[in-house]
């Protein structure tokens, strides 16, 4: 490596033994090849390596507040739909990387504007971003697409997916699987119930990008919302209204097999 510029990447690797080991690895060929590894995230880094599961990458990206550095991940979990990667292709990662022989991929995010009576707040989600009931309670909602009315929900609660989330907590939850580039969110019931005062859909529906999708919980179930981002649970007192969008934010990742997509889904589902 020629440049005077260093040229510096982040690690990240979960306490997982296996990760740990991987972690070792990966730092030394890097280093050996030219690369500076940081001890802390750097800011000024061109690449974001992963290791670990996919929770572990969804971690990061939160942890580093979505940052436009583009990702990586190397497997040590064991879906890796993020992570593709696999420990013992590390020296075939490395020589495609340093040949530029990949292509970066923008990853669409899902944004909800939650309101209550008092002020509003905004939630970034990577997979999906869930409205449930507290303590597994049955929630009512009025859901809108665009500003027109849907259906007054009975059941669980609802996930909203992004394309990448669709193989996650929307797929085992009956959802359909969306390829990652179309800009789309979807629309999961949880457990709906469908009765003559509740007319639940019992089916996801996908949504596109450009439309709004409101969720206005019934008055008495306003303390009794959880939002789940990725896993992690936020609750807010007296929610009104929550509206889910694509932001203009994404992520980025880098792809090194234009078929990695269909082979991960056989492999992981079939």
């Amino acid at each position: 490596m020629t440049d005077n510029k260093p040229r510096i990447i982040n690690v990240i690797a979960n306490n997982n033994p296996e990760s740990q080991k991987t972690y070792r690895l990966l730092v030394d060929k890097l280093t050996l090849k030219g690369f500076v590894l940081p001890e802390k995230f750097d800011n000024n880094a061109e690449l974001n390596i992963c290791i670990g599961g996919d929770g572990a990458f969804l971690r990061t990206v939160h942890r580093h507040k979505f940052t436009n550095i583009p990702f990586v991940g190397i497997n040590t979990g064991h879906l890796g739909f993020f992570q593709e990667i696999l420990p013992e292709n590390i020296d075939i990662f490395i020589e495609k990387y340093m040949q530029n022989n990949y292509v970066i991929e923008k990853i669409f995010l899902v944004k909800a504007d939650i309101c209550t009576k008092d002020s509003c707040f905004q939630l970034y989600g990577v997979n999906e971003i869930v409205v449930k009931g507290i303590h597994s309670k049955v929630v009512h909602l009025e859901v809108f697409i665009d500003g027109n009315h849907l259906e007054k929900f009975c059941g669980d609660g609802m996930i909203i997916s992004t394309p990448v989330g669709s193989t996650a907590y929307n797929f085992s939850s009956g959802g359909s699987i969306i390829y990652p580039s179309l800009k789309t969110l979807q629309l999961t019931p949880l457990s709906p119930i469908s009765s003559r005062a509740y007319r639940s859909l019992t089916n996801s529906a996908v949504i596109p990008g450009e439309l709004k999708i409101t969720i206005r919980p019934e008055y008495r179930y306003e303390n009794s919302i959880l939002v789940i981002v990725d896993g992690i649970e936020h609750r807010y007192d007296n929610i009104t209204e929550i509206n889910f969008t694509i932001p203009e934010k994404t992520i980025s990742r880098l792809n090194f097999d234009r078929n990695m997509y269909w082979n991960n889904l056989k492999s992981k589902f079939l």
